[in-house]
This record gives structure tokens, sequence and C-alpha cells, in this order.
């Protein structure tokens, strides 16, 4: 015999569009059967609300494929446009919508529209969703012969939460500093940055933190440790790209000194100042530093404190962007950049880029 499942969905966008996520609760006679939320990156609250319809309509087609659902949701937009009241006119609605039809029979789904106040539980786990900026579910009650928690469990992304470390005073005239001999410390300035930044990473309860063993990112650490209480495990493939001889150098100084050198580096991320690295190279060990932590920490939220030329290099890998995009990428100071990954099959995601917030 067939079941019967009420279905409450929500969604919400910080900005609209902004940073988005969905909730989902599946109920079975008053008993809430599951609980389903994620976050989805940059998004509208439409676009979301139709993802959390859509994760709840998959879940309960897992269990039931011929199972009826009483759909209930705040959004008039979902609930008109799925009952067939109103047009489509948005294409990227129009595939949402399908998604939803496809994701379990149309003719055993109905909709209703409830106040805002009447779905708080689902609104709750999409801000939820969006605070941590990732996802999962939780299968609350369940019949062994029906369902393992496999399938309405999502697997949950690794986080690396990547700050470049404080001021040194190299930063404010822009001097290329790596991972030379100078090894500067943070100025007053850097400290009261890393100081922000720790209490910043601190609200998004990581796990792990990982850092670069250079003197300004094991000062920067230092601080998040304190607040967190957590050890730092230090990674040398975390350190900055090494710029040999140009380090401790302006730009000008190099343009003046070695102009072809610095004509080609500009030109070619396969060229390496003299005595130092490429960023090619950089893009090989840090790829690898984040398969590692991927491997070594599947699901957790890793934090990890290191340099603007790795941060940059990383954020190009989660995009797939060309090698010279590395270029046109801008990291500050005690930045927070936000990365996803999936540990079944690699996925990455960007999800934030250079954040400053907390230093305002």
């Amino acid at each position: 015999m067939a079941r019967h499942f009420s279905l409450t969905a929500d969604g919400g966008s910080r900005g609209n569009p902004g940073s988005a996520g969905y909730g989902s609760v599946v109920t079975e006679n008053g008993t809430i059967i599951a609980e389903l939320y994620d976050y989805i990156g940059i998004a509208t609250n439409n676009v979301a609300e139709y993802c959390g319809l859509i994760a709840g309509l998959t879940a309960i087609h897992a269990i039931d494929p011929d199972a009826t659902v009483d759909v209930k949701m705040d959004s008039k937009l979902v609930v008109e446009q799925m009952s067939g009241r109103w047009q489509i006119k948005h294409a990227d609605m129009r595939t949402l919508a399908s998604d939803a039809r496809a994701a379990h029979n149309p003719s055993l789904v109905t909709y209703a529209w409830i106040p805002r106040d009447q779905n708080s539980h689902a609104d709750r786990l999409a801000n939820k969703a969006l605070d941590l900026q990732a996802g999962g579910g939780e299968v609350i009650s369940v019949q062994k012969n029906y369902l393992t928690e496999r399938l309405l469990t999502k697997e949950v992304a690794t986080t690396i939460i990547l700050i470049r470390h404080g001021e040194t005073p190299l930063t404010p005239f822009k001097k290329f500093s790596g991972d030379g001999p100078l090894n500067p410390e943070l100025t007053e300035q850097g400290l009261a940055q890393a100081e922000l930044v720790a209490h910043a990473v601190a609200e998004l309860n990581p796990e792990v933190i990982v850092a670069s063993p250079l003197n300004r990112t094991k000062q920067t650490a230092a601080a998040l440790s304190r607040v967190t209480g957590l050890p730092v495990n230090y990674e040398d493939a975390w350190i900055e790209c090494s710029f040999g001889i140009w380090d401790g150098m302006s730009i000008d100084e190099v343009k003046e000194k070695y102009p072809a050198d610095y004509n080609s580096w500009l030109c070619s991320t396969g060229f390496a100042p003299p005595s130092g690295e490429s960023y090619d190279a950089v893009a090989v060990r840090v790829d690898e530093a984040l398969e590692k932590i991927v491997a070594q920490y599947p699901g957790q939220r890793v934090a990890v404190v290191t340099h603007n030329g790795t941060i940059k290099t990383a954020a190009k890998l989660a995009v797939g962007a060309p090698a010279e995009s590395i270029f046109h990428i801008d990291v500050s100071p005690c930045s927070i950049t936000m990365i996803s990954i999936w540990p079944s099959d690699g996925l990455r995601a960007l999800r934030s880029l250079n954040e400053q917030g907390h230093l305002r």
C-alpha cells in the first residue's frame, strides 16, 4: 500500500541573489521522517525554494515511488507555478519546475500555500545551511524495511577555509614576500587583523587548523588557535611561492633591475623568477595539498592559514580557470576564502573569495 507524506520546504538568499540555502522536512502521520538542508552557493530566494522542494520530493521518492505527497510552502510563486495556475516565464524557473516534476510523479503531489510562521522548521534548516555553508541530512525516524540512512543523508563536503596572514612590513609597499630568508613577522596592524579574523573563522566552527610554517602565518594561526582551542598542524605545501632573488623587492624595483624577467613572469605562469618558483609549480603542490586535506579530513571544516599566491591558486583550481587568471585575483591580508570539495568524486566549488567584512 502506498504511503502518504507531508513535505514542507523553504529556501533563502542573503542578498537575493546572494548566499543561498534550503531546508526540507518530511513527515508521515505527524512524525518527522527526515530533515534535509544544503548550501547551494549564490542564488535567488526562488531558486533556493525550488531546491528545497526538489530535495524533499527526491527523498520521498527514495522511500516510496508510489507515495502521495502534500507539499506546503510559504512561497506563493513555487506553489502557484507547480499547481499550474501561474505561467513559468523565466527559463531557469522552468528548468527547476521540470526537475521537481521529475523527482516524483506530479500526479501524486498536491500543493498548498501556508503562512511563513507555519513553515518555521524548514526555514530553520535553510538558515542552518547558510550559517554552515554546507549541507547534510538526518533520518529522524525510519523503518528498516524501506529506507537506509544513506538514501536521505547527502554527502557532506570538506570545507576548506583559507585565511591569508596579516600585514607584514612588506605588505603596504607591495613588495614580493615569498619563502626567502627575510621571513617577516606581523606588524601591529597585522596582529590586530589576526585577532579579528580568528574570531570570524571561529564562528565557522573549524575542526582542524593547518598552516604554512613561515613566521607571518604562524602568528596568524596562533591567534586562531587561541580562540578555538585547536592545535596547529604545519604543512610545507601551504608555504608561499618562492620569488627567489626578487624577495623583498617592490614591483618597481624588479621592473628596473630585471625588466625582461619581469615581463616573462607576467606573460607566463610557467616562468620562475631567478632562483624562485613558477606559479605552475605552486599549482601542482596546492592541488596535492587540497587532495590531502580531503583524504585526511573528509566532511570536516579545515582552516588553512596561508598566503596570497597559494590562496589565489586554490581559487583558480576550484573553478577550473585558466592558469593566467591568477594575475586577476586579489586576496587581502586576513581575508577569508572558502572552498568545498566532495570526497567521493573530488567536485570542487568556490564558496567565497576575499571576504573582509570582519575587518571593518
